[in-house]
């Protein structure tokens, strides 16, 4: 097993295990042993529930550390007149990549995950042995079965450097890479989803009702939930909905690989905060409602233009790596769904409602039997009560 391979069972491993941790460590917020928990692998979603809509809602009430359990389709009822929902619009494209190694015939799996200012081709991938620039893949089409007539060849030109495991190629074809992709790629669902091929029910529901700009290769999960009707229902609440784009990449679920957080270094993602969705968040300060983030790509993407000065609209990378201690410039409330042990993503959640609320929140959800990760059920941080729970 490559870098990559072992990147994606660190990362997704979800066996079940004992562990023994100094209490001292866990205490310590740079330490990545703070932010592990045991999850039940049958808590593990590993298909969507049949309507969106249908999950189930933990809030988490960031000061107090109150908990109530409720359903996705109250969510609309926690709005209040004036707040702002803020959304990522990015589109999942089919990065997924399979085919085998030209010269030898090994099968080769990877993930698209970008193109270079020259138009080259950004790939990680895994295969048995060490490829060697110059060395080609021949891609097979995403919904092939068997070694099919049609292929695209790519050429491996060069290994990044870091530890990554990234490549830049080229291709074999003049054409644009979403083209070819949607020939040659298919649907990048994380590992822990096994199946052979993703269905025709992971190409509507990996991605959100709202998505527009193509370009991740993760979806914004905690955008899985909304029905177009859901978010009319916020509407009709007296909120407004605000957009952003992060394109999701390498940055997000690349795992940590050292035991201090402050070692860690975030990949670079593209984002951009458009000057509409800067004018919603200064009309809603002005209002006073709440600045609703769906999703830690859009905290990150806010945040990330908050740190330059003043808010303003912003387009371009970051790699921003939201840890505690951290002031949040501009995010209110979140909604968020739940994360894998020791990711950047539930180091961030917990910079935004506490460590240890955190996990007391995810522990509770783990006795209530919720569904985790990517098809799982999702997560309200807020700073305040919101009726009675259920």
């Amino acid at each position: 097993m490559n870098e990559f391979g072992e990147q994606v069972v660190r990362l997704y491993d979800h066996t079940p295990t004992i562990r023994e941790t100094n209490r001292s460590s866990m205490s310590d917020p740079d330490r990545l042993s703070s932010y592990d928990y045991h999850l039940p692998p049958e808590l593990i979603a590993d298909r969507p529930l049949p309507q969106r809509d249908a999950s189930r809602l933990l809030v988490l009430n960031r000061k107090s550390g109150d908990i109530q359990h409720r359903t996705f389709r109250e969510f609309p009822s926690l709005i209040r007149p004036q707040d702002l929902l803020v959304i990522n619009e990015t589109r999942v494209i089919p990065a997924k990549l399979t085919g085998y190694r030209t010269a030898t015939g090994g099968r080769w799996e990877g993930l698209f995950l970008g193109v270079t200012p020259e138009g080259a081709w950004r790939l990680i991938g895994q295969t048995r042995g060490k490829l060697q620039p110059g060395e080609t893949i021949t891609l097979v089409p995403g919904d092939a079965s068997d070694l099919p007539e049609d292929s695209l060849v790519v050429t491996l030109v060069s290994r990044s450097e870091g530890g990554s495991g990234e490549w830049t190629a080229t291709v074999d074809r003049v054409a644009d890479h979403l083209t070819l992709l949607a020939q040659f790629g298919s649907v990048p669902l994380p590992p822990y989803i096994e199946r052979d091929r993703p269905s025709e029910e992971d190409q509507e529901r990996y991605q959100t009702t709202y998505a527009r700009t193509p370009g991740a290769v993760a979806a914004p999960t905690a955008g899985l939930h909304f029905t177009p009707e859901i978010l009319e229902q916020c509407c009709t609440r007296g909120a407004e909905v605000a957009k952003v784009t992060l394109h999701v990449g390498l940055g997000t679920f690349r795992p940590i690989a050292v035991d201090q957080l402050s070692d860690h270094e975030m990949h670079y993602e593209w984002c951009e905060l458009p000057q509409s969705t800067v004018d919603a968040v200064t009309a809603t300060r002005a209002a006073g409602g709440r600045v609703i983030a769906v999703g830690t790509t859009t905290v990150r993407t806010l945040e990330s233009a908050a740190a330059i000065g003043p808010l303003a609209a912003f387009s371009g990378e970051t790699n921003l790596f939201i840890r505690p201690p951290y002031e949040f410039q501009v995010v209110d409330a979140l909604l968020t769904n739940f994360h894998l042990p020791k990711s950047t993503l539930l180091v961030l959640l917990a910079a935004f409602a506490g460590r240890e609320q955190v996990l007391a929140a995810y522990h509770a959800a783990i006795e209530e039997k919720y569904r985790f990760y990517s098809y799982g059920d999702a997560m309200f941080v807020c700073d305040e009560r919101v009726g009675s729970s259920k």
